[in-house]
């Protein structure tokens, strides 16, 4: 083999490209990972980045090249194209196919165009030829040292963004959710009762947790009554308070009572909590309520109570008196700018809990939660990253750890275009039969 005739770092370039590399060591070490089965070139390699602020690591046997990268986790790959046992194409795929995210340059001796077509394709951030220069090693190790600065600091931007995202446990950044945390401001501090609407798994519960926490009985009881869960029987009872047991309102008192679900209430029941409500309002039961109710009401609802009141399956004085104010909490599918933000959250959450932290997505699977249309909401995606964590291999979550049919329907469905994805229409395209089939389509996806 023939290596560069040059000096590796007395030159004024040579010295110049030292010193800002020192400099730039004290933010961060970069790990560089080199794989060609020539040893002389990989000490080569380690010549020229020894005072550069690098943890270089090698290997002469692509066989072992996956362990290495996985135990490694470096910031760049080094892999020559032409090698025994495994050839570097292949072994590109590979490396991408376990972290899409991982930069890998390409290194050959014959340069071809379709060679470096296909590397690019693959996911290879550059194709050089032999040999490769100490001046051409150093632009390569600033470039990455660059891209990881801008990671970083785009990180930092995120953890500031999901501060000043979220309101008392409510996550969200989109335009729809800052409307509902200004509304919660202005209604928590002088509310007696609110409605909040909204479908199932939205979030309705830790918006009324909201409300509660940034209102003056903040210190006082928050009582949840689960309107749809219980017997009719026990509803009713436990509204109204019977054989001189404290009704839910009553042990509430002063602090705040939930009506998660409401309504799922009964007609007797509807008359009884709206007497409970309304001391002076005309009673059609004759309850004890020697005092005026000191509660703060909050009640929720995935029904469209207008719609229900207009046809007799609620009792339209009760939905007046709950309807003071309304929150309405938009879906998942309305939201898609707080979908990463959420899966985030969550990811920060679970990779702690089964010891893959830090946790983080590849850009397929960040591109397959963009496309699918949650119609379970944040609860149904709370759970799509709670079983991804603690699925995958590792601590990158890839498509093969998402649900299939958080997966596949989203790429087939005519409205990617509606919930934010830029691309063609998907209308017509067919669900991907094999894993390299979907990761094609995800590239497809993120190219456009």
């Amino acid at each position: 083999m023939s290596l560069p005739n040059e000096d590796l770092g007395d030159s004024e370039g040579g010295r110049e490209g030292l010193a800002a590399a020192n400099s730039a060591e004290q933010n961060h070490r970069l790990v560089i990972v080199a794989i060609d089965d020539d040893p002389d070139i990989l000490g080569f390699y380690q010549a020229v980045m020894s005072g550069m602020g690098v943890r270089f690591e090698s290997s002469t046997d692509p066989r072992q090249a996956l362990d290495l990268i996985a135990k490694q986790d470096p910031d760049l790959v080094i892999l020559d194209l032409t090698m025994p046992g495994i050839d570097g194409m292949e072994l590109l795929h590979r490396i991408k196919s376990h972290d899409p995210q991982t930069r890998v340059v390409m290194i050959t001796g014959n340069y071809a165009i379709d060679s470096a077509v296909k590397a690019i394709q693959e996911g290879a951030i550059d194709y050089v030829c032999k040999p490769v220069t100490a001046e051409k090693l150093r632009e390569l190790v600033t470039r990455v040292r660059s891209l990881v600065t801008q990671e970083e600091r785009t990180r930092a931007l995120e953890r500031e963004l999901a501060d000043v995202s979220n309101l008392e446990g409510i996550i969200g950044h989109s335009p729809l959710m800052l409307e509902v945390f200004d509304l919660i401001r202005r209604v928590a501090p002088h509310f007696r009762t609110a409605l909040i609407t909204g479908e199932p798994g939205s979030g309705k519960e830790i918006v009324a947790r909201a409300l509660h926490n940034l209102s003056s009985a903040k210190n006082q009881r928050f009582t949840v009554f689960k309107c749809g869960v219980l017997a009719d029987s026990v509803v009713d009872n436990q509204l109204a308070g019977q054989r001189g047991e404290a009704s839910a309102v009553d042990w509430a008192s002063g602090g705040t009572v939930f009506l998660d679900e409401v309504g799922e209430l009964n007609a007797a029941a509807q008359s009884i909590l709206l007497q409970v409500l309304e001391k002076d309002a005309p009673h059609e039961l004759d309850l004890p309520l020697a005092q005026p109710v000191n509660v703060q009401v909050i009640a929720s609802t995935s029904r469209d109570l207008q719609v229900e009141s207009q046809s007799g399956r609620f009792r339209p004085d009760l939905w007046y008196r709950l309807n003071t104010v309304q929150i309405r909490i938009p879906p998942l599918r309305e939201r898609v700018d707080d979908i990463l933000l959420l899966a985030r959250h969550f990811l920060s959450r679970f990779g702690p809990q089964y010891g893959k932290d830090p946790c983080r997505m590849s850009r397929g699977a960040e591109a397959a939660l963009l496309a699918y249309s949650w119609p379970g909401n944040v609860r149904e995606l709370e759970n799509v990253i709670g079983r991804a964590c603690m699925l995958s291999a590792s601590h990158i979550i890839d498509c093969g750890d998402l649900p299939a049919e958080v997966v596949m329907p989203g790429y087939a469905d005519d409205d990617v275009l509606h919930r934010g994805m830029r691309g063609p229409a998907l209308g017509s395209a067919q669900k991907p039969s094999s894993p390299t089939t979907l990761r094609q389509m995800i590239r497809e996806l993120l190219d456009h």
